[in-house]
């Protein structure tokens, strides 16, 4: 009967480093279509300004997933004196270079049409 348990308890730990193991490693993983957006809407210099408590800009970025690393980003209450003259009146916002402005959040498919960004 030890020996059941023991093999039992093994087999659980096990399982449960393989989950926990394996959940790290795909949090890592990047989606190379979303890499191709970010990087995008980078060489195009549309710009995401938000803030860390901003709920919808986590959603924004959690969109990305590891993406949005290459997403030009700014914190506005880090660079409140550039966000101030830019006119930001909420999170987040998108700024093109051509001064458009895409105000609350947007998910990939309409920044995607505003960029012309292939998604």
């Amino acid at each position: 009967m030890n020996k059941i348990l023991i093999i039992l308890i093994i087999v659980v730990i096990a399982l449960i480093a393989f989950l926990i193991w394996g959940g790290i490693w795909s949090s890592k993983k990047s989606d190379p279509k979303l890499e191709s957006f970010a990087q995008c809407l980078a060489e195009k210099n549309i710009t995401m300004y938000g803030a860390v408590w901003c709920q919808w800009c986590k959603k924004e970025k959690s969109n990305f997933g590891d993406a949005f690393k290459y997403v030009p980003y700014v914190e506005c209450p880090e660079n409140t004196k550039k966000c101030l003259e830019l006119g930001i009146n909420g999170y987040p916002t998108w700024i093109f270079p051509d001064g458009k402005k895409l105000q609350g959040y947007q998910g990939l498919e309409r920044l995607s049409q505003e960029s012309s960004c292939a998604l």
